[in-house]
């Protein structure tokens, strides 16, 4: 789901912004900065770690800034992180809530707009955030939309740039990931084994 433009920003989701009340929360910001808050706890420190470093890196790589809020509305900063964030017109926030259904909400500032294809977002949500997160997780949710969203704001702009093609690759590139995981650590348990 996808919201643009600062000035009407919320963090309850596109097309459930009337239904719901915004949330100004400030006492649930972190006290140290980061690019990452997740009030959910849907993440392990060595996942938001991570996702801070591969955001750093993104942002210095194509000077859109990617911000990850978890949270459980009403149980969230809200409208807090603006200012926290200093969100501009570069900022991608995404909301990482399952309260409404689908887990991935996204509000973009007006250049990422320019850049992105709107339909990117929707199918983004529609990949990761219905049935994916419920069979995998909200942290492998939130991970593997991060992984999509880097590859695509690398990609040249154009016609093609994160097209399904886009999303797909990201999907191959993390199931390919998960195989040599699942491999190493088969490896490590036969070794700690034919050690005993």
């Amino acid at each position: 789901m996808v919201n643009e433009g600062w000035d009407v920003f919320n963090l309850v989701g596109a097309g459930l912004a009337e239904a719901k009340v915004g949330v100004n929360k400030p006492e649930l910001l972190p006290k140290e900065y980061t690019s990452v808050i997740d009030v959910a706890g849907f993440l392990s420190a060595g996942q938001e770690k991570r996702l801070a470093k591969e955001i750093a890196d993104l942002e210095r790589d194509t000077g859109f800034k990617l911000r990850i809020l978890a949270q459980n509305y009403p149980d969230t900063p809200g409208l807090a992180i603006k200012d926290f964030w200093q969100v501009d017109d570069r900022t991608i926030v995404f909301v990482a809530d399952p309260t409404f259904g689908n887990i991935l909400n996204f509000n973009v500032g007006a250049q990422v707009d320019l850049d992105i294809p709107r339909s990117f977002w929707s199918r983004l949500a529609g990949k990761y955030g219905n049935f994916y997160w419920k069979e995998n997780g909200e942290d492998a949710a939130v991970e593997a939309a991060v992984k999509a969203i880097a590859y695509c704001l690398r990609e040249p702009v154009g016609q093609s740039n994160c097209s399904e093609q886009s999303i797909e690759e990201v999907m191959i590139l993390r199931y390919n990931w998960e195989q040599r995981r699942d491999l190493e650590q088969e490896d490590r348990v036969e070794v700690e084994s034919s050690c005993q």
